[in-house]
């Protein structure tokens, strides 16, 4: 399976501090948000993730990131000119895709919770049709939302309706088989000129090949895309690390657990952080395991 973090856009809803900075590299507590998103790709076992984003900030991008062979993976990175839509990342990413399977990951979503490597790891494992993740909202007006019969079958997608049936609102993670690169490619754009993935969602359901997971007590999904959702998801990272001891969406220490990288790499990699608690951190439990 490949994967793709889709972190274009123009970050309008958290302006003015996106005018100069991609959103994706904005801070979520001690990490750049886009940290938060290939953090999961990670954890499914997908080592080869395109990075999808504007001309103007990949190359901040890959300041960051740079190839990822200091994480034992392959980053690679691919342009989109100006948003057309999650869906238009598969047409961007086609090239990367091949022949394989894929996971989107937006790049503003942090997921959390026990068990998520693992859920992630049998979802991926063998893909037919597409696997949604929803999570329970208070708000789902604002959202995507799949409806679920008595058995837990995907039912219905509504698309930010007025009077949702479900508070299960679909999060910003979607894994698909090959067929993704097609069903994009023959969408029409919506009046919004854009290629929505409730649309691709919704040709996979037409013919039975939709299924939607369930997160949910015990995980947490955030969508940062708000300053009050920003400020939020900092808040819940810091004080689950401060209680834990842990840090979330550490891509170093991740590298090492998935067995990409060996327990002396990860020291080195934190070695370089060493003046911030976060190099400090990754030195600590390369040392102690």
């Amino acid at each position: 399976m490949k994967g793709i973090v889709l972190a274009g856009g123009y970050g309008t809803r958290v302006h003015p501090i996106t005018l100069g900075v991609s959103k994706q590299l904005l801070p979520v507590y001690d990490k750049p948000m886009i940290y938060y998103p290939l953090s999961v790709l990670m954890l499914a076992g997908i080592t080869e993730i395109q990075i999808v984003s504007s001309p103007d900030d990949l190359a901040a991008f890959r300041r960051l990131l740079g190839d990822g062979s200091s994480l034992g993976i392959q980053l690679s990175y691919a342009e989109q000119d100006k948003p057309r839509g999650l869906a238009d990342a598969f047409l961007v990413s086609a090239d990367h895709i091949g022949d394989d399977s894929v996971a989107l990951a937006l790049g503003d979503n942090v997921f959390h919770g026990a068990g998520f490597a693992a859920l992630l790891q049998e979802a991926a494992r063998s893909i037919e049709g597409c696997v949604l993740f929803g999570h329970p909202v208070r708000d789902p007006e604002r959202y995507g939302v799949g409806e679920l019969d008595e058995r837990g079958n995907l039912v219905a997608i509504e698309e930010k309706p007025t009077s949702p049936r479900t508070n299960l609102a679909i999060t910003g993670l979607y894994f698909y088989d090959n067929d993704v690169v097609d069903i994009a490619g023959r969408l029409r754009p919506s009046e919004r000129g854009e290629l929505e993935i409730t649309d691709v969602n919704r040709a996979y359901l037409e013919r039975g090949d939709a299924k939607l997971i369930s997160l949910g007590r015990g995980f947490a999904w955030l969508d940062t895309g708000t300053h009050d959702a920003l400020m939020e998801a900092g808040q819940y990272v810091q004080v689950l690390q401060r209680r834990q001891g842990v840090r979330i969406a550490c891509l170093e220490e991740i590298a090492w657990r998935m067995g990409y990288i060996d327990r002396e790499a990860c020291y080195r990699l934190g070695s370089r952080l060493s003046k911030s608690p976060y190099g400090r951190y990754i030195m600590a439990i390369a040392e102690t395991g």
